[in-house]
């Protein structure tokens, strides 16, 4: 990383978890993510979801199609995990380089999820394989039985799933997705190897107020849900201190404004377009530029055992704030972006 005054050079970033969708709005969004990011690790919760080296291998091809010539960016395909997959299928997309890690969604967790795990202890087998050939499992951490309050299932996940599985599997390389409370913080810093995890913009920058004080505003609406202020403390103390096992994965998940505001309306927030001139003017501010480069573009390559990227980006602080626009038109109507509710100076030089 190199400073100047009100500028910025960093390696060019990454986004280590991330919705694309498919067919129109996927060639609608992507330009939102590679006019940043050089690689992204791609989500598997279509439908019908991506669950074998096949599949992948299919839909790297149509998101190929989708990139404007002359563009340089790398989707990373992963595997949707259920209770049939096949070890031999994953092992082999793996070393095939089809795919660069397999995601585990317990049913009904999130969007696209009810084809998930309903019995993690009968898939040891399958994990115990792909622990073998070092391929990243990446969790979606929240339990799902409905006695359990919304706020709480990522700490109950890590007491009743995380922790057996660890010990079961001490080698299993693990990603905890989209991390959200003190509990996930806490438990990865205490955890010396083979464990990382991803922070996403909004979880870093809103609490749960945002959301619910005064009105419902859908737009915040994401799961895992927004927490209280106390645990996004935790979250920003984590990713703003250079900690390498804490890296961006904005799990941008792009939903028409028709499916947001609706009687039973889809969870995710769309924030890909200024995902990291958002970040780094969140690090400004609380004086953390130093660690941006790390979280955005050096952490999630070395757990993932990838080279950083050649290209570089530079950022520029200007005296007037970014205009972002509210909504991105597609064919099939529009998708509200994610308004961060704070000015921000920094943006990418062209």
């Amino acid at each position: 990383m190199t400073a100047k005054q009100n500028q910025l050079e960093i390696t060019k970033p990454d986004d280590w978890h991330l919705h694309i969708r498919d067919s129109e709005i996927m060639k609608a969004v992507l330009p939102a993510t590679y006019r940043w990011a050089a690689r992204a690790i791609i989500m598997p919760n279509l439908v019908p979801p991506i669950l074998t080296g096949a599949d992948a291998r299919s839909y790297a091809s149509k998101i190929k199609g989708g990139i404007e010539s002359g563009v340089e960016f790398e989707p990373l395909l992963t595997l949707y995990l259920t209770q049939d997959t096949q070890a031999d299928d994953v092992v082999a997309s793996y070393q095939q380089g089809i795919i660069k890690a397999v995601k585990l969604y317990p049913a009904g967790a999130t969007t696209n999820s009810h084809n998930g795990v309903t019995d993690i202890k009968k898939l040891y087998p399958v994990l115990a394989e792909m622990s073998d050939a070092a391929i990243p499992l990446l969790i979606h951490g929240e339990v799902t039985d409905p006695e359990i309050d919304i706020f709480d299932r990522e700490a109950v996940f890590i007491e009743q799933i995380l922790q057996p599985l660890r010990r079961e599997l001490p080698n299993l390389r693990i990603v905890m997705e989209h991390i959200t409370t003190k509990q996930a913080a806490s438990y990865v810093l205490n955890e010396s190897q083979n464990l990382g995890a991803t922070i996403t913009p909004h979880h870093l920058i809103l609490n749960r107020n945002v959301m619910l004080s005064g009105a419902i505003r859908p737009h915040y609406y994401c799961l895992p849900i927004l927490k209280r202020e106390t645990h996004r403390l935790a979250l920003i103390d984590a990713a703003t201190k250079g900690d390498k096992r804490f890296f961006l994965g904005t799990d941008s998940a792009p939903h028409l404004d028709g499916a947001k505001i609706d009687v039973c309306g889809c969870a995710g927030v769309f924030n890909a377009t200024f995902a990291v001139e958002i970040l780094a003017q969140l690090f400004d501010n609380l004086g953390a530029l130093n660690n941006l480069e790390g979280f955005v573009s050096l952490h999630g390559a070395d757990f993932y055992e990838l080279p950083y990227n050649k290209e570089k980006l530079t950022l520029f602080k200007s005296d007037t704030t970014l205009e972002m626009p509210k909504t991105l038109q597609t064919e099939d109507g529009n998708i509200t972006l994610f308004d961060p509710r704070m000015p921000v100076y920094w943006q990418i030089l062209k």
